[in-house]
């Protein structure tokens, strides 16, 4: 429904605060009561609903990404739920609690740094393709607020993607470039403490991503991204220079670090993550014996040696063979399969008396003779060395983990830590689909006349219902409404208690999509007014700021 809704009755007082209700509550599915009315449903960070069950999961960085279902995100990608670490979190921002934020790869690493004050950083960049807008901002005080508990923050202009990609010439790049970072410091940056940079100006990235592209190949940029015959050498460049910015904040020393994105970038995380293992000299796995085994194969070694008192001739010292006879003879299957089982009895059998015996292993990826034999000398207590690897089975993984970046540091390599990361959701246009920069009306950009942006919320499609008489019977469709998405994400602040008073007020149906905009449409033009009043003020800011505003490259 557009502006002029039939549930659009003046009815509710535009006064931002009448009262509030001490339940939890987020911006996710609500559910129905037997009776067809809606209900608020308890605060969750999962992501909720966003389609019907069976529609199309796609994510491509530079595509139009669809997620039907943001849960599915968790069974697919292996995107973790924030539900999970929340509780951890000090003083979470409104986004975490609200479950706009609702997924993570390892962000417990960086919320464990934050507690014990340990190194942390947060990067996340910008592709200059058109004005800043309210999605962006979602990014803008993620990478704020990280930097305020304390960590090193990081924002790049990713200007390199924003040529090769999307064809954008270097005057247009400049120009929106500098709205972004005056965005930016208006909302809180804190440039003096933080780091400002543009990919084509900085050597060390470039160079970054010189060494990261010796470790991946076409094919598998093909396979990530569906990159063809007619994909551009300069848009391949431009991914292993995302992985170099990702990777940047380590480059003077290892430190847990996270990426704020859309879960569109999470193939991005996957690639930095697998690539940072790959730079590594080392790597740390678990083993039960001398030959290598995969995670399946590891969940029968586990099973075997668990049940050693149960074959074992000295339980103390169960050897390989008599774990193969014992699996073979139980048949069992603990989710591996059978060609798991039948791998890891053949490699059993093949090892013969050689003790089942857990430990931790380093294997050699990358490492000089030199640290290799560092490496040995350094693993203290009980060992096995071989030609590519070393037993220890003293140290634990994370001691392990440890020792291996250290060995790794005093000889010259870079030590990485799997970059983490934190997933939102996507914003809905104010005319429904997802919003997007290309689109005027579907957002409202950071530099809209406040006029103008009162007039798109006056204009947005809502989830009132049908009529105002529905509207009170059945309460509105708050979790299918742009405009309830502006209260959440943006125009309730860090009020919670306000954000769940429009939602309790929708779903009971006490507030009609009339007065609802006009409330939300006075609040836009607020923020709008202030911002660009802040923008004002830090231009100073950004001239002292060590970045570069003006492209030296070709103009097109």
């Amino acid at each position: 429904m557009t502006g002029n809704d039939p549930a659009d009755e003046t009815e509710v007082s535009p006064d931002r605060h009448s009262h509030a209700s001490g339940e939890d509550w987020r911006v996710a599915d609500g559910d129905e009561s037997s009776d067809g009315d809606r209900v608020a449903e308890p605060l969750r960070t999962d992501g909720g609903t966003d389609a019907a069950d069976g529609g199309e999961t796609t994510l491509d960085p530079w595509g139009s990404a669809t997620v039907a279902d943001y849960r599915k995100l968790f069974e697919e990608f292996g995107i973790e739920e924030f539900d999970e670490v929340l509780p951890e979190v000090p003083d979470p921002h409104y986004l975490m609690r609200r479950g706009v934020i609702f997924g993570h790869r390892d962000y417990r690493r960086v919320v464990d740094a934050m507690v014990n004050d340990d190194p942390f950083a947060a990067l996340s960049g910008f592709m200059p393709t058109g004005d800043p807008h309210i999605g962006h901002k979602l990014v803008f005080d993620e990478i704020i607020w990280h930097q305020q508990q304390g960590g090193d923050a990081y924002a790049l202009i990713a200007d390199l993607e924003a040529h090769s990609a999307r064809g954008m010439t270097w005057d247009e790049i400049d120009e929106h470039a500098r709205d972004y970072l005056l965005s930016l410091l208006a909302l809180g940056f804190d440039p003096e403490e933080g780091t400002l940079y543009r990919q084509s100006g900085d050597r060390e990235v470039q160079d970054l991503a010189f060494e990261l592209g010796s470790q991946t190949n076409f094919s598998e940029l093909q396979a990530i991204y569906d990159f063809d015959g007619e994909t551009d050498v300069s848009h391949m460049q431009s991914v292993v220079t995302q992985m170099a910015d990702i990777l940047y904040p380590q480059l003077d020393e290892p430190k847990p670090t996270v990426i704020p994105v859309g879960p569109d970038q999470d193939p991005h995380m996957r690639l930095v993550r697998d690539l940072a293992a790959r730079m590594g000299y080392f790597g740390v796995t678990k083993a039960y014996a001398s030959f290598e085994a995969d995670e399946d194969e590891h969940q029968y070694l586990q099973l075997a040696y668990e049940g050693r008192a149960e074959y074992a001739e000295n339980p103390d010292q169960p050897r390989c063979e008599e774990a193969a006879e014992w699996l073979e003879e139980g048949r069992a299957n603990v989710g591996g399969g059978d060609k798991a089982l039948k791998t890891v009895l053949r490699k059993l059998e093949n090892a013969g008396m050689e003790p089942l015996r857990p430990r931790t292993r380093f294997l050699d990826r990358n490492a000089t003779e030199e640290a290799f034999e560092a490496l040995i000398d350094a693993v203290e207590g009980d060992k096995r060395v071989f030609d590519e690897h070393i037993d220890s089975f003293d140290l634990s993984r994370e001691a392990a983990e440890q020792l291996a970046r250290e060995v790794e540091l005093d000889h010259g390599g870079y030590g990485f830590t799997a970059p983490s990361s934190i997933y939102h959701r996507f914003m809905t246009g104010l005319t429904g689909g997802k919003m997007s920069s290309s689109v005027p009306a579907s957002h409202i950009s950071l530099l809209d006349d406040p006029e103008d942006g009162y007039d798109k919320v006056k204009a947005a499609t809502t989830g009132g219902r049908e009529t105002a008489e529905k509207q009170r019977e059945l309460g509105g469709k708050a979790d299918e409404c742009p405009v309830y998405e502006l209260y959440a994400y943006l125009l309730a602040g860090d009020d919670d208690e306000f954000a769940k008073e429009v939602y309790d007020e929708c779903v009971g149906g006490e507030r009609l999509c009339g007065d609802c905009k006009e409330q939300a449409a006075q609040l836009m033009r607020e923020f709008l007014e202030d911002h660009q009043e802040k923008r004002e003020e830090v231009e100073d800011l950004l001239e002292a700021a060590d970045i570069e505003l003006d492209s030296p490259r070709k103009r097109d």
